[in-house]
């Protein structure tokens, strides 16, 4: 169970990636749609932590500065070792920057954050699928390649436990 400070989408994205996730299930890849209590949303993590104080990590977000919407453009497949499958979003500066600030507000409260969420070790992405076996790579790729480039647009956000799906909106977009 881990807590996750995150972008998501708008709706026009969201549909995209939920149309994305159908697509991939109806060729027998197991995605977020259908993982663990499948109340998973597309989201990108800036994030995430292994234990923490709810109320002063949602605290701590809150007191991030409103950064505005972002738009990310999503043209590559990656993977990561045990099989996960995801979009690469190009990243900007800014992107980079938000990520630290929150990062740092989060740990500030305390919270264990996990290792592959420090600054400089964060590889940006939105996961796909979370166990993807080596032979349905192929049929992933091919899947994948036949609607990018995407481009989305991450117009709100929320602190999201994804061992249960509970989502805590935030009144921006840090």
């Amino acid at each position: 169970m881990a807590l996750a400070v995150c972008w998501l989408f708008d709706r026009r994205s969201e549909r995209m990636l939920r149309n994305l996730w159908v697509r991939l299930e109806e060729l027998g890849v197991p995605t977020l749609r259908s993982h663990t209590h499948g109340r998973h949303v597309p989201h990108l993590s800036l994030a995430v932590l292994r234990e923490w104080r709810q109320d002063a990590v949602a605290k701590a977000a809150a007191g991030l500065p409103d950064g505005g919407s972002v738009r990310l453009h999503f043209d590559a497949l990656g993977t990561f070792r045990r099989g996960r499958a995801w979009l690469v979003p190009a990243v900007t500066a800014d992107v980079l920057t938000r990520q630290e600030r929150a990062v740092s507000a989060v740990v500030e409260t305390g919270a264990d954050l996990h290792r592959h969420y420090q600054p400089g070790v964060w590889v940006p992405h939105c996961t796909l699928a979370p166990r993807v076996p080596l032979s349905a790579l192929p049929v992933l790729a091919a899947a994948v390649y036949d609607v990018l480039p995407l481009e989305v647009e991450a117009d709100r956000a929320a602190l999201i436990d994804s061992g249960t799906g509970q989502r805590w909106l935030l009144d921006h977009l840090p």
